[in-house]
């Protein structure tokens, strides 16, 4: 089995390409699960199997978090999907990808820069408040797509002062609010003088801090515009990983739009020779 591994701003991901692999869609899980372990596999926060598209897409993107549950979506994953297609001849410079929670554009604008459309908002709560033990948390929510890609954004001006431990509990405690359904990526933000923004998100599936997670950066850049904190045009989140640059386009129809760009990096490429795969 031929794999690739790739990063944006330090959330790296394993893609296989299932056209040629032909791997069966229920064994999925089991082998995100596996490789993206990173002390027995390749290691990796999320997997991604391409397959052939089922619509107007050039191909469908099937994502999975390292614990083996399926994703919705996941921006920093598109945008390595979409320059992995580019360079495979899968796709032009302009890509159309299929995901669970609707087709997400990309641009390739460089060779290692590309920019994606995350899906549109489709659930949005400018206040919320979660208590988590003896504190009251004051977050917003924010849903991408259908079904929606859940979202806690919070502001905390001292998160990268607080103790590592101490934030971790809140992110994994908020993660799994029982208010939540879905259970939510949690996103600490401050936002600075100069109108960039730092933040770091504790992520389904990978239950722990991730180095950048896109469309956190793409909820919280919207967030921010909603609440009329920012201008829509840049806005310039920095995650541990890096920069990721937010547009955020509050059309008159009604149909927002939030854009992501960022950069998408070659990692590796191989072949699996995991002896617990018998794929």
């Amino acid at each position: 089995m031929k794999y690739t591994k790739m990063h944006g701003a330090g959330n790296d991901f394993i893609i296989i390409n299932n056209m040629f692999e032909e791997l069966p869609e229920e064994s999925f899980p089991d082998i995100a699960k596996i490789l993206c372990s990173r002390r027995t596999s390749i290691g990796a926060d999320g997997m991604m199997f391409i397959d052939h598209p089922e619509g107007c897409g050039d191909f469908r993107m099937h994502f999975y978090n390292a614990d083996g549950t399926e994703g919705e979506m996941c921006g920093n994953g598109a945008r390595c999907i979409c320059r992995y297609a580019y360079e495979e001849g899968l796709s032009g410079e302009k890509q159309k990808v299929e995901t669970i929670s609707g087709v997400v554009r990309g641009w390739r604008i460089d060779e290692r820069t590309y920019r994606v459309r995350l899906n549109s908002p489709t659930t949005y709560k400018e206040e919320l408040r979660l208590e988590l033990a003896n504190d009251t948390f004051n977050c917003s929510y924010v849903e991408l797509g259908s079904p929606g890609l859940p979202h806690l954004v919070l502001d905390m001006p001292d998160f990268e002062s607080m103790p590592e431990d101490q934030l971790h509990r809140i992110g994994k405690g908020l993660r799994w609010h029982k208010s939540l359904p879905k259970g939510a990526n949690v996103n600490f933000y401050w936002l600075r003088q100069d109108g960039s923004v730092v933040a770091k998100t504790f992520e389904r599936g990978v239950e722990d801090f991730t180095m950048a997670c896109g469309t956190g950066a793409g909820s919280v850049g919207y967030v921010l515009v909603k609440r009329e904190m920012v201008s829509g045009d840049q806005v310039t989140i920095n995650m541990p990983g890096g920069d990721l640059r937010i547009q955020v386009l509050l059309n008159p129809d009604g149909i927002e739009d939030i854009f992501l760009t960022g950069p998408a990096t070659l990692v590796s490429e191989g072949m699996v020779l995991d002896e617990d795969l018998r794929y």
